[in-house]
């Protein structure tokens, strides 16, 4: 070979060499097809993998992003409910940069095979089912990895050290699963700009200062760590840091005085620690937008330099020992929408200019030393809807700007020493749900109209006067809760007050109420608190309070009432009864006649007949026991041992001639599906032996209906009267309706069965019959049988969490895919059904209602609910839409997460009003949540669902989702989008009420967000 050959042939292999990358990487388009297809087929074609066809160009695909339309870099299959494992074809794709297979249901150990995807840039894993340890040899994935993403998952052990050798990644988010420790190594990922490791167990770890090298960190969240010892002092050098999220940990020491000098920092959390000490007097971090240090020991006075931050948003700084004056510069803020300075020892006046520079939407200042009056200017935005600033010495009057203020939801400005008139437009204000003055120096009459909201006033120790309006039939309907003790309200209790349908409490002691009580009640159906005592009120105690069915609380103490206690009262159980000091004479009646009511009746005429209280024995020859009484009690006995022998002889008897008389009707049936089963076999099993539940309108029946072991069941309506032709066509157009209802969380309704005098409802059965019956504590657990294995079993969280997302997609279709729409008018647990492995079917559509009432689906004539599931305005007015639905659902939210009955049973009377109680008074969610489910790897599920049963039973319809956005919200429980919205709607709703802060909230909605736009530059 000559020279020139040879140069010539080492050039060419040259060429060649240069060009290996290339013909190694590159991949034909009908290869990359078939790999496609390949990871379709060991993925099962799910969707949306069903539509990947070789018919079209497999960049055109869903899921698949293609480079010049030729190579595939991307897939991203986000939310597609993948249950397999990760096929390890999937490298096979030599130019793949970009996997996102995040909110799946993908199981298994961290998938390694992923170390084949030797180019891959950004890998998204949260939100599955991942578990066990990461391995020690993570670092094998791409050298090229700038995104990491396993948040949400199940992985326990500590995180391995060889992670700190990916020192490409950007964005490292790690948060929400179950490790042990995590390494100081962590330090080493020079290009680190995101960093989450919050909500993870570790075992009492310190902040490693090597964190502090990190120089390019803007994103850096710890919330819930189990985090101990002090912040160091070298996250001071973290100068890119722009969001800090140190949050709900058992830090101490003083915060660093160097955090405060980093200028790009936007948003601190420190919020729920033991941190100590001051916070420094100069702050150059003017960009903030977010400060929270809530729940901490901090001490000290508040920097002026706070009120040179023109973005200031939000300054929570309560439960802490801060003192001196609040910075009247606050109050100049441009940009302030949220004040919590509560729970401190501040002293001086709120700053006057509050509220005057930027649009306010709630302050609290309760719980310090603060004096002076409120600020004037606290609405001139007019978006502020809670004032609070309760337990302080503020003096003066309202300011007649919140008497204008439309946009108010609560007002709390108890335990001061405020004056003057309430303004006219505060009780009025439209959106007004509660106004708690109490223990104050207010004067004034009581007001002839309310807020159509307003459900609780509290106005007790003041100096109001005057009449009970007799307006309030009309002008208060909607009112829940009034406690007006210790005032100078005069003259009698007004007939129309006892019209209030929705009053649950009313308190009116210390008054100077005189004349008699209203001897009739025109409502009060709900009343379960009534305390009348110290007044001039006399004459008899009225009867009809006996008949109150939910009366338990009942003080008419020290009175001028005489005669004799009714019967009626010895019908009711009281947590609290008191009669003392009146004139009242007799017997006591039985039932109240205990050792139980020892202080009920001092000071009074009255004698015992059990010798258990201290009081006369009343003798059998006491006047009030005639010889013609005894004489009345000798026959009505005989009457009723007659009456019992009637019965037994004659009455049995009659009712079977009825039943066979029945059984020889004429029925008509009325199919919606193919039946297994005759009208005959039906009325033929109407058997006593086969009941399993009652109800207002008849019983229910479990009847087998093959030998095979098939059962149904069957509801049977009662006609009481015979219908018309008119009623009787609208009935069988509403079981047509519900008849063809088809879906998965729905009870199906398989016939009628009607005959002149009743109708049988043929339904499939449940064979875990109903859901409250598996959460309530009080409640004997049924024995449940799943396939074919019979298991004493408590519903864990993921099984509830499921019921609720089966019942929310079965009420979202009746709302949104029926037509025309239905109203179930009566969600509740116990008509949610449960199957043999506990699928959850909506059931009990009111049908006896509809045949009873005749009512159409939007307008009702007769309120047609279950006490503590009724929506507020489904008692005032007979115009009703699906929202009545939507409150009701929020209730079975609420007992799902809680474990308690949708009546509490105290003064507030209802599980929502509980639930509403116990958050604005600023409880720990947590703490309410069911003890028998509350494991930490459920826990913030548990909180979010509370959550959103709390904005399904706003009191304001308009404030309620649509059951599409709470089926949304549940179903995409594990979507970080999901907080935000929670957020926004309880921002709006709740957070006025607040005595305190929501920890979940706070670092859910701001401090978790995985920014997409770090995936879409790849």
């Amino acid at each position: 070979m000559s020279f020139l050959s040879l140069q010539i042939f080492l050039l060419s292999f040259s060429l060649l060499v240069s060009n290996l990358p290339f013909l190694v990487t590159s991949q034909s388009p009908s290869s990359e097809l078939e790999i496609l297809l390949k990871v379709k087929q060991q993925w099962r074609n799910q969707p949306p993998m069903d539509s990947w066809s070789s018919t079209i160009s497999h960049c055109d695909w869903p899921g698949i992003n293609c480079t010049d339309g030729k190579t595939v870099t991307g897939i991203s299959l986000h939310s597609q409910n993948i249950m397999g494992e990760i096929p390890p074809s999937i490298c096979d794709l030599k130019n793949l940069t970009f996997l996102d297979l995040g909110n799946n249901s993908i199981p298994g150990n961290f998938p390694t095979v992923l170390y084949n995807c030797t180019k891959l840039q950004s890998l998204d894993l949260s939100f599955n089912y991942f578990v066990g340890e990461l391995p020690n040899d993570i670092n094998k994935l791409s050298s090229n990895l700038q995104n990491l993403s396993i948040s949400e998952n199940n992985f326990t052990g500590d995180i391995p050290i060889s992670l700190g050798q990916l020192t490409g990644l950007i964005s490292l988010y790690m948060d929400s699963n179950k490790f042990g420790t995590f390494p100081s190594e962590l330090g080493n990922l020079e290009n680190l700009e995101k960093m989450a490791l919050a909500h993870n167990s570790f075992s009492s770890m310190s902040l490693p200062k090597e964190l502090g090298k990190l120089k390019k960190l803007k994103f850096l969240w710890m919330s819930s760590c189990n985090l101990i010892g002090e912040i160091p002092k070298d996250f001071a050098n973290l100068t890119s840091l722009e969001h800090l999220d140190l949050s709900t940990n058992t830090l101490v020491g003083e915060i660093p005085s160097g955090l405060f000098l980093i200028e790009n920092l936007t948003y601190l959390y420190l919020y729920k620690n033991g941190l100590s000490g001051s916070l420094p007097a100069s702050i150059k971090s003017q960009n903030l937008v977010e400060f929270d240090v809530s729940v901490n020991n901090l001490t000290g006075p508040i920097s002026e330099d706070f009120g040179k931050m023109s973005n200031l948003e939000i300054f929570f700084l309560f439960q802490n020992q801060f003192n001196g004056t609040i910075p009247h510069s606050l109050g100049k803020l441009p940009s302030l929408i949220k004040l919590r300075v509560f729970q401190n020892r501040f002293t001086g006046t709120i700053p006057p200019e509050m509220g005057l520079h930027s649009k306010l939407i709630d302050i609290d200042f309760s719980n310090n030393g603060l004096t002076g009056p409120l600020p004037e200017h606290l609405c001139s935005g007019g978006t502020i809807i809670g004032v609070v600033a309760f337990n302080n010495h503020l003096n003066g009057s309202i300011p007649n700007g919140l008497g204008q203020c439309n946009s108010l939801i609560a007002v709390h400005l108890y335990n001061n020493s405020m004056t003057g008139d309430v303004p006219d437009g505060l009780w009025t204000s439209p959106h007004m749900m509660q106004l708690l003055l109490h223990n104050n120096q207010f004067s004034g009459k009581l007001p002839e109209n309310l807020a159509v909201n307003l459900s609780l006033i509290d106005i007790s120790n003041n100096k109001f006067s005057g009449k009970i309006p007799r307006s309030v039939s009309t002008g208060w309907r909607n009112l829940l809760v009034l406690k007006a003790s210790n005032n100078l309200i005069m003259d009698t209790v007004p007939l129309e007050l006892t019209s209030l349908r929705v009053l649950n409490t009313l308190l009116l002691d210390g008054n100077q109420l005189t004349g008699e009580c209203p001897s009739q009640i025109i409502s009060w159906v709900r009343l379960n608190t009534l305390n009348l005592a110290h007044n001039q009120l006399s004459g008899s105690i009225p009867s009809v309070l006996g008949l109150l069915p939910g009366l338990n609380y009942l003080d008419l103490s020290d009175n001028q009432f005489s005669g004799q206690i009714p019967f009626e009262l010895g019908q009711l159980q009281f947590t609290l009864l008191n009669l003392s000091s009146n004139h009242l004479t007799g017997r006591i009646p039985y039932r109240l006649d205990s050792d139980a009511y020892n202080s009920s009746y001092l000071n009074t005429y009255l004698c015992s007949s059990t010798g258990l209280l201290a009081l006369p024995k009343c003798s059998i020859h006491n006047p009030n026991l005639s010889p013609k009484y005894l004489a009345l009690i000798i026959v009505l006995s005989v009457l009723a041992i007659l009456a019992i022998l009637y019965f037994v002889v004659f009455v049995r008897s009659e009712i079977r001639k009825r039943m066979d008389k029945e059984n020889e009707e004429t029925w008509k049936l009325t199919s919606f599906s193919k039946l297994e089963f005759t009208e005959e076999k039906i009325y033929n099993s109407l058997e006593e032996n086969n009941v399993i539940g009652y109800g207002g309108s008849g019983k229910v029946y479990k009847i087998p209906i093959n030998q095979s072991g098939d059962v149904v069941a069957v509801k049977r309506i009662w006609n009481e009267k015979k219908m018309d032709k008119n009623s009787e066509k609208e009935f069988n157009a509403e079981i047509q309706i519900l008849g063809t209802i088809r879906h998965a969380n729905i009870v199906k309704l398989l016939c009628c069965i009607s005959s002149e005098n009743s109708r049988l409802l043929v339904y499939q059965y449940m064979e875990n019959q109903s859901l409250d019956k598996w959460i309530h504590s009080n409640k004997t657990r049924p024995i449940s049988s799943i396939n074919g294995v019979v298991h004493d079993v408590v519903l864990d969280w993921p099984a509830r969490l499921k019921i609720a997302i089966d019942a929310a997609q079965g009420l979202s279709y009746m709302h949104n895919d029926c037509s025309p729409p239905i109203i179930h008018r009566d969600v509740k647990s116990s008509n949610i059904l449960l199957d043999s492995e506990f699928n959850a079917r909506i059931a009990d559509f009111g049908l006896a209602r509809i045949l009873s009432k005749h009512e159409g689906l939007y307008t009702v004539t007769a309120v047609a609910g279950s006490f503590g599931y009724m929506a507020p305005e489904y008692c005032r007015t007979p115009k009703v839409n699906e929202k009545i639905d939507i409150y009701s659902f929020g209730v079975v939210l609420l007992e799902l997460v809680t474990g308690k009955e949708p009546h509490i049973g105290d003064e507030f009377s209802s599980l929502a009003d509980w639930a509403l109680r116990y958050y604005s008074e600023g409880h720990p969610i947590e703490d309410a949540l069911d003890k028998e489910l509350r494991q930490p790897c459920y826990l913030d599920e548990m909180i979010l669902v509370f959550q959103i049963g709390l904005i399904c039973t706003s009191k304001s319809p308009d404030h309620r989702p649509p059951m599409t956005e709470v089926l949304r919200l549940l179903q995409q429980k594990k979507s970080s989008e999901n907080f935000g919205r929670v957020k926004e709607m309880k921002d709006r709703e709740f957070s006025p009420l607040l005595g305190g802060e929501v920890y979940f909230l706070s670092c859910k909605s701001s401090k978790r967000t995985v920014d997409e736009d770090v995936y879409n530059k790849v």
